[in-house]
């Protein structure tokens, strides 16, 4: 099942007999998931299960449903930040969909987060590993890290952290109301309490009522709709080579585009808002690896719609080569976390964490 069957089944856009039948299924799952993510989140708050503290802050960013809320551009920005107050971060990651572990579970092959943030972060460790305990033991005493940043980390409870961001999609709030499988919520919505600040992604693509309704769940589900509100904005073109070209170069021109992430949506609202024509947008499911035959039938149907340019994704373009390319140009668009509400918010957050870093 492909990633837009999925979303109408669980939506309940299907309404045909064995959608009905299968959502039923699901529930039943759900059930037991729900159970056994209560257990887990009990047994860490009456202290049954251990919390390890690290030797230099940490700051965890989350979200409670799968799929992108777009952490990477938010970590990018918050490593860039720590790096111009003089801190030495490094970044903590399980590494999901790396292809290959070593006998300690440490990922000896690149998945396409980190070769993002590599772009995004030069020069910033990134140890990406089951154990996050272990992995920034060594980003501290090995590496000189004095902050650490735990990417996808609101469920990593084993390592105690001082800042616990989360992040909420506007586009796709709260995963269908329903906890996996029968929706996309990785644990009940209660655990927002846990969260120190709410960031509010895509804020700029949803209109201001969409807005409005998360922030009364927000309340129910915290006691406080203070949050911060992020936009995604582009900020470059970068080729295969990682060469940046103006984002307003392709203006009144004709593109293709294909993506394999876990938000196609709000990529198609971000292409559209680039001023161009864009005469299709082809999705893939969240971390497709290309194969030879996919970019070969990729650049065939963008020759075959005569356009000037194909658009992806950085997730995209990092698992791409220039040699097994045979289209038009073909860009990834560059992202930025703006904050563009609740910005002191998180600046007196991340001064308190930056504070605790020199102590």
């Amino acid at each position: 099942m492909d990633e837009a069957a999925l979303h109408d089944l669980l939506s309940g856009r299907r309404q045909d007999v064995a959608a009905r039948l299968l959502r039923s299924g699901l529930s039943v799952a759900s059930v037991l998931y729900a159970a056994a993510t209560s257990a887990r989140n009990g047994a860490y708050d009456q202290q049954w299960l251990p919390t390890h503290r690290a030797s230099a802050p940490v700051i965890s960013v989350g979200n409670v449903t799968t799929g992108g809320t777009g952490k990477t551009p938010v970590v990018a920005w918050l490593v860039n930040r720590l790096l111009q107050a003089g801190c030495h971060p490094g970044i903590l990651s399980r590494g999901y969909h790396a292809l290959a572990v070593d006998s300690s579970g440490q990922s000896i092959s690149e998945n396409d987060e980190k070769r993002v943030l590599d772009r995004l972060c030069p020069g910033v460790p990134h140890l990406q590993q089951r154990d996050r305990v272990r992995s920034g033991t060594h980003a501290t005493q090995d590496l000189g890290c004095d902050v650490l940043v735990l990417d996808d980390g609101f469920q990593h409870r084993r390592l105690h952290r001082d800042l616990d961001l989360v992040l909420i999609d506007s586009l796709r709030p709260w995963g269908y109301g329903q906890l996996l499988p029968r929706g996309l919520l990785r644990e009940s919505l209660r655990s927002l309490r846990r969260a120190d600040t709410i960031l509010i992604t895509r804020a700029n693509q949803s209109p201001i009522a969409e807005l409005d309704r998360i922030r009364t769940q927000l309340h129910r589900c915290r006691g406080t709709d203070e949050c911060v509100e992020v936009a995604f904005t582009p900020q470059w073109f970068v080729d295969f080579a990682g060469t940046r070209h103006p984002i307003d170069s392709l203006i009144g021109k004709s593109v293709f585009a294909f993506c394999g992430i876990g938000n196609p949506v709000g990529f198609g609202q971000t292409v559209d808002g680039l001023h161009v024509r864009c005469q299709q947008l082809q999705t893939f499911p969240d971390h497709h690896h290309y194969t030879p035959a996919d970019l070969m039938a990729l650049a065939e149907r963008a020759k075959s719609l005569a356009v000037d340019a194909v658009l992806v994704t950085q997730k995209d373009i990092v698992k791409l080569s220039a040699s097994d390319w045979n289209g038009p140009p073909l860009f990834a668009i560059e992202i930025g976390a703006d904050l563009i509400s609740g910005a002191e918010l998180l600046e007196q957050q991340l001064r308190r964490v930056i504070e605790a870093s020199r102590a």
